[in-house]
């Protein structure tokens, strides 16, 4: 499911990075950009879980 890149996005994420980036730190910059717009699309459409609920199915303390 990925969406559709913007080139004047990507020019922004390039433009911020420091001079001595690399293609790994790009694409690092890239995925957690993806990731973010992921979970926003999945938070409006209301496909969350309760944090007790994920907790619960992991053993997780409370």
């Amino acid at each position: 499911m990925s969406t559709v890149m913007k080139k004047e996005e990507a020019h922004k994420i390039i433009d911020l990075m420091p001079p001595k980036a690399t293609w790994d730190d790009l694409m690092h910059e890239i995925y957690v950009r993806e990731a973010i717009e992921r979970g926003l699309a999945d938070s409006n459409a209301g496909r969350t879980r309760d944090v007790q609920e994920v907790r619960t199915k992991y053993g997780l303390p409370e």
